[in-house]
Formats: C-alpha cells, sequence, structure tokens
C-alpha cells in the first residue's frame, strides 16, 4: 500500500447502530473469485429498492454526498460475519476511513489490516460528529501521525495501537508488516536448521521415500 497522508474528504452519516457485515456487503456479491466488483454490492439493500432502483433518500445516494470519503457510523459498526468483503467493498467504493464509538472485533482487525482506518471515539463525539455530517457535506479530516480527528465544528482524539498506527503510516499491510522482520525471521530459520538438520525439507524427503525415490 502507498505511505499514507492524513485522510481528508466529505464526512456522510450513517446513524445506524449493529450495521453489520451482513449488510454492508450482501452474500449475493460474495460469488466471485476475486475482490472485484464489490463497491457495486456496499450496502445494497440501503442504498436500493426491491427492484434495484436508487433509494433518492439515502446519503450516499444524494449529489451533495458524491465523493464521500469518510463515514461517521452508529455504534458497533460491522458486527456479525467475518467477511473481509466488508472492508473491501467500502475501500472500493472509495470510503477511506469509518468513525463510530464502537467496531464489531472481526471487522475492526480486517479494516486496519487492510488499510482502512476505524477510528473509535467517544459516544459524545460520536453523536456530536454524526449530527455534524447529516446537517450538511463538511469535510472531516482524520490525521493518524497526530491521532486526531478534525471537523468544521469539533476536534476529537482517538487512540491506535502502536502497530495499526505505524503499519497505516508506512503504507503496510500484514505481509508487508511481517517482512519488516525478515531479518530475524531468517536468522531464526538459520539456527533452527543448523540445531536440527533432521528436520530440514522433511517433507520433501519423505515423500521422494514413499515414492520410491
Amino acid at each position: 500500500m502507498p505511505e499514507a497522508t492524513p485522510i481528508a474528504g466529505i464526512a456522510a452519516a450513517l446513524d445506524i447502530a449493529n450495521l453489520d457485515t451482513d449488510q454492508i456487503m450482501p452474500k449475493q456479491f460474495l460469488r466471485g473469485i476475486d475482490k472485484a466488483g464489490l463497491d457495486k454490492g456496499l450496502l445494497w439493500d440501503l442504498r436500493f429498492d426491491a427492484d434495484g432502483r436508487p433509494r433518492p433518500g439515502f446519503v450516499l445516494n444524494r449529489p451533495e454526498y458524491a465523493g464521500t470519503r469518510v463515514l461517521v457510523a452508529g455504534p458497533n459498526f460491522g458486527c456479525g460475519s467475518s467477511r473481509e468483503h466488508a472492508v473491501w467493498g467500502l475501500q472500493q467504493y472509495g470510503i477511506q476511513a469509518v468513525i463510530a464509538s464502537s467496531f464489531g472485533e472481526i471487522f475492526y482487525s480486517n479494516a486496519m489490516n487492510n488499510g482502512l482506518m476505524a477510528v473509535m471515539v467517544s459516544e459524545a463525539d460520536a453523536k456530536a460528529l454524526v449530527a455534524e455530517a447529516a446537517a450538511s457535506p463538511v469535510v472531516f479530516e482524520v490525521d493518524v501521525a497526530a491521532q486526531q480527528l478534525r471537523s468544521p465544528r469539533h476536534r476529537a482524539a482517538f487512540a491506535l495501537s502502536e502497530r495499526h498506527r505505524r503499519m497505516f503510516l508506512d503504507g503496510l499491510d500484514m505481509i508487508g508488516s511481517s517482512l519488516a522482520w525478515r531479518a530475524g525471521i531468517e536468522a531464526f530459520a538459520q539456527r533452527h536448521r543448523a540445531a536440527q538438520p533432521w528436520l530440514h525439507d522433511v517433507a520433501r524427503r519423505t515423500r521422494d521415500r514413499l515414492d520410491g525415490r
């Protein structure tokens, strides 16, 4: 992932408590073998009616909220099943950060490991930010380096683990974060092989023996 800069963009209020991953990304959009096209399914039943027509009153369908980059959500956002597609769909749609007073635990991990910033603020701050975003389209800024959230009328601090903070600032996913320890991993592997050489490549040697080679 590219190195991160402060996230800034129009914020849309989605004040729905316990919005689960099945609603964020419905099951009928999980049929593909890759991540492509998940933006089409994002929040499908909220964005569209039973005939597939856009619901004009839904915030993300309103012209003034085109290009939304930040969602300000209700508590326990992303509860439910563990589907990572919910995170991928939000990102493909253009959402870079979700702000809420609490998140489903697995969704939070999936979001942070994929570079979608999940900003957890106090309940009072969340309510104030929802009200501000709902009143009119305004730009919110999420400064991960300073762990500060700024809007035209509010300032709020948020906490991050140092691992998640560094991953986001350095543009690392889980693989990239693991590779930061590559030298130590390789050194351990060499020590392990030297101390227990009979374990090296044991699977291949066992297969060869069974095959009569």
